[in-house]
């Protein structure tokens, strides 16, 4: 009895997997259960434990969370995150003599949740912190001959400036239009310092020349492209369809992944390809944050069949656990990856309505080759009952 009941579970597993790697993942309630976990992480303190992971990881807590909510039109919630932003606690890692003050990775992100907000609801307070935010980014940018500004002193990644330039063009949408000089000159500014081996935005540059300084790379490809189309959406469209050939590939020919390093490429000397703060661990090249984040990035491009591939890969692997009132994903042990995954599972435009783009791959039959081990997993489970109750 003992063995059929093994052989039964060992079926229902691999059923509910089977499920999760072919049914259709968008339904809004799966993501406000994750959400509602989140909630209750964040206020048992699970911000200040991801800030021990990284140096962005308080930050990152709590805007994603709010972003997320400002997707399924939840203002109060983000308001919420929003708070904790602006805190002691969400300045602390930053650097008030830069320009903007605390560098443009956290006035970015800060003024992109500000502009969320108000898309959901007026506030004359709110309108005038936000018009004060836009304008001391956009002096920063017209005032710099690079378009790529300081997140930390002497340090400047590209991807924390896209971000703050799509604010500016959310500014121009909500408000009155300001700011097309300043996002027309980043643009040209961003065109001409692209990674010569890729043809995309480096991961890092020279803070004083914005000349790349390393190649592009998956993490901040992934945040780059989910931004782009809010600022331009024909440059975003090229830059998409270049980050897809060069990023999204199989690992071991199974579900869709993103590399942190470019496909066919040589690396220089000191670029060994290995994880590193950015990234987290490589797993056979490929970054777990930027294969969740990218799943949001095909969502906003309308790149219907590599998002749907990303969400029920993710689905199988991140094993999610259910309740009538939460999920969480591998168990809820690292909740900012949940964070992540939510805000990526709710990305849609803010600003500009792009054409769906519809690249090849991956390629219909991906799932096959795990639905046959699935298949497998439960034949040797009846095999090994059946031998077992012959020989009793």
């Amino acid at each position: 009895m003992l063995r059929r009941i093994a052989a039964v579970v060992v079926t229902l597993i691999a059923l509910v997997a089977a499920v999760r790697l072919v049914a259709p993942q968008q339904d809004p309630a799966g993501v406000r259960s994750q959400l509602t976990f989140l909630r209750s992480a964040l206020d048992d303190g699970s911000a200040a434990d991801a800030q021990k992971l990284f140096p962005e990881g308080y930050f990152f807590s709590y805007a994603l969370y709010g972003l997320a909510q400002v997707d399924l039109g939840n203002a109060a919630e983000a308001r919420w995150a929003l708070s904790h932003l602006t805190s002691p606690a969400g300045r602390a890692p930053f650097d008030a003599g830069l320009t903007p003050a605390y560098g443009v990775f956290y006035q970015g992100w800060t003024n992109w949740l500000r502009g969320g907000i108000l898309s959901l609801e007026a506030d004359p307070r709110l309108s005038a912190e936000f018009t004060a935010s836009s304008a001391a980014l956009a002096a920063a940018f017209d005032a710099s001959v690079t378009p790529y500004l300081p997140a930390y002193p002497g340090q400047a990644w590209p991807v924390d400036s896209t971000v703050a330039i799509a604010s500016l063009r959310l500014h121009d949408k909500l408000l009155a239009p300001r700011y097309e000089a300043t996002v027309a000159r980043w643009l040209a500014g961003a065109g001409a310092r692209l990674d010569p081996s890729t043809g995309l935005m480096p991961h890092t540059v020279d803070p004083a020349s914005g000349s790349p300084t390393s190649v592009a790379r998956g993490t901040s490809q992934s945040i780059i492209q989910r931004f782009l189309v809010d600022i331009d959406p024909a440059f975003a469209r090229s830059q998409y369809l270049v980050f897809r050939s060069r990023f999204v590939y199989r690992p071991l020919g199974l579900g869709p992944a993103i590399r942190e390093y470019p496909s066919g490429r040589e690396y220089p000397s000191g670029v060994s390809g290995a994880g590193d703060v950015d990234s987290g661990p490589l797993v056979l090249g490929a970054s777990l944050s930027a294969t969740a984040v990218t799943l949001g990035a095909a969502r906003v491009h309308g790149d219907t069949r590599l998002a749907g591939a990303l969400a029920n890969y993710g689905e199988l692997l991140g094993v999610p656990v259910s309740t009538p009132w939460s999920q969480r994903f591998a168990g809820g042990a690292l909740p900012i990856g949940d964070t992540f995954l939510a805000w990526s599972k709710t990305a849609r435009p803010w600003v500009s309505a792009p054409v769906p783009v519809t690249p090849a791959g991956p390629p219909w039959w991906w799932r096959v080759p795990l639905l046959a081990g699935l298949a497998l997993l439960v034949l040797l489970g009846w095999i090994v009952n059946a031998k077992r109750s012959i020989h009793a």
